[in-house]
């Protein structure tokens, strides 16, 4: 098996379309984990993804005849932009079946690369079904993503490529898996050729398609997957994939959707590439793996397969990161309802930096606050929140709470039931440095009581915190006198018209 794919590996024709991506040195996060870690950078190529090579290696070797009739397939994603690129640049009829719900970024893309697009149903099933019902009745060939000899022989040009720029140690390369296709064209050309590197697969936690088969002995269909990573979405490994991964792939390792947004994170510190989530994948799975296996100094090369991000997720991947990183824990704790308890609790964190702070009166007694701080890789929690209970601070662990990042954070709110006290509302902005929040808090005293506390630390150079205060009824003035002392811009928004109808 291994030969007869090496062979269709080496007369692959590619690189009439294709280039040779290069291997470049990831020093920082290198010297993080203790290892030589490579990043293989397929997001370079001109569709910004490995995809191209498995499309134009698959259209290339049609007949004459097949070519005339022209070529079809079903994606919302890199395969489908590929596919475009090769069958334009044979000057071959291409139709791409997408979705109706694809965004119409993806859509104009395939369309300014000459292929004709065909939108259908709502999801990828119904997508699929269409072209395959057009497949018959045109006569033009279906064209899979990853379950085809021909285009698992254009991704395995990859490992080609690796074998030959790293010509000294490599101890193992992590490929991404989403049907299959590049981890079995890659598994095939190293394990002919260099039997002792291990090739690991990396697959979503939320679609983890190829660790369910393996451990099975056969192919499952996952009753669900993630979308997040949406170019490893895949319910069921490739049927061709699996008969060469079953073989020989060594290990399969899965990572959360933190792990891979802060693996996009490391990216970018790098190489200041903003990589897909699939395209992170294989990096998210190395780090994994390295700690895991408390590996040092070995050489780890990732496939960083592509750099189609939709722009609106990057504020959600930025999110994710600290905590993908074991850089911020999120916990929730219940502090004392009186004035200085906020700085109080800030002494008790100590240095740490605090990353947010989401609180709103609620009673008399006691306070809930949702809070960030600043941890490091690989720290225990448990001491930190001991620490806490032991200077009186009930406290819950919401680091790996779905509910609290995506929703709880956000919601954190409501009216301020004091009616014997006035609200007032404000606006500060001071520059994100340590300890500025802590002066803030300082300048203020224990005289008044804040109501309502929020603060979130987007990197910029400036943080912003919105505070409102209860106010005994004549105290107004005194209030904004003592904010003056505060050495940060101070704005007043107690008449602010998101406040008045959610808040006050």
């Amino acid at each position: 098996m291994l030969e007869h794919y090496v062979k269709k590996i080496l007369a692959a024709r590619v690189y009439d379309v294709a280039i040779e991506t290069p291997v470049q040195p990831a020093p920082l996060i290198s010297k993080r984990i203790g290892n030589n870690v490579l990043l293989k950078r397929e997001d370079l190529q001109p569709v910004f993804s490995f995809k191209l090579r498995g499309a134009y290696n698959k259209v290339a070797m049609l007949s004459a005849e097949q070519q005339a009739l022209g070529v079809i397939c079903a994606s919302a994603g890199n395969h489908a932009q590929g596919l475009a690129l090769a069958a334009a640049h044979l000057g071959i009829r291409a139709v791409i079946v997408m979705p109706r719900t694809t965004p119409d970024i993806k859509v104009k893309a395939v369309r300014e690369r000459g292929a004709k697009v065909v939108l259908f149903g709502d999801s990828f099933d119904e997508a699929l079904g269409h072209a395959r019902e057009l497949e018959k009745k045109d006569g033009m060939t279906f064209v899979h993503p990853y379950d085809d000899v021909d285009v698992i022989a254009g991704q395995g040009t990859v490992a080609m490529e690796i074998l030959r720029q790293c010509s000294g140690p490599l101890d193992a390369i992590f490929v991404p898996v989403g049907g299959g296709g590049l981890a079995a064209g890659v598994a095939a050309y190293v394990k002919y050729v260099r039997p002792d590197v291990r090739v690991i697969a990396v697959e979503p936690a939320d679609a983890a398609c190829l660790q369910a088969a393996m451990a099975k002995k056969r192919r499952v269909v996952l009753p669900e997957v993630g979308l997040f990573a949406d170019g490893t979405a895949v319910a069921q490994i490739g049927k061709e994939p699996f008969k060469v991964l079953r073989k020989y792939i060594d290990e399969v390792v899965t990572a959360s959707t933190d792990e891979i947004c802060a693996a996009i994170k490391d990216i970018f510190e790098d190489t200041r590439a903003i990589a897909e989530p699939s395209g992170a994948l294989a990096l998210a799975g190395l780090k994994k793996w390295a700690q895991k296996n408390n590996a040092e100094g070995k050489t780890l090369l990732a496939i960083q397969s592509g750099a189609n991000v939709n722009f609106d997720r990057l504020r959600h991947i930025s999110e994710r990161a600290e905590l993908g990183e074991q850089r911020e824990a999120l916990l929730a704790v219940t502090i004392p309802e009186r004035p200085g308890a906020f700085k109080q609790f800030c002494q008790a964190i100590g240095k740490r930096a605090v990353t947010e702070f989401n609180y709103r009166y609620n009673n008399d007694s006691s306070a809930n606050i949702f809070v960030g701080v600043q941890t490091r890789p690989g720290e225990e929690l448990e001491p930190l929140m001991q620490g806490l209970r032991d200077k009186g601070y009930p406290v819950v662990d919401m680091t790996g709470d779905e509910v609290a990042k995506l929703h709880t954070r956000h919601m954190v709110g409501g009216h301020s039931p004091r009616p014997d006290m006035d609200e007032m509302l404000f606006r500060v902005e001071f520059p994100e440095r340590p300890g500025a929040l802590m002066t803030f808090l300082l300048t203020l005293g224990a005289r008044w009581n804040i109501s309502l506390f929020h603060y979130r630390n987007h990197g910029a150079a400036y943080g912003r915190v919105l505070v409102g205060f209860h106010v005994p009824p004549g105290k107004h003035r005194a209030l904004r006198a003592d904010l003056r002392k505060v050495p940060y811009p101070t704005v007043e928004e107690s008449d602010n018209a998101s406040y008045q109808v959610f808040l006050s």
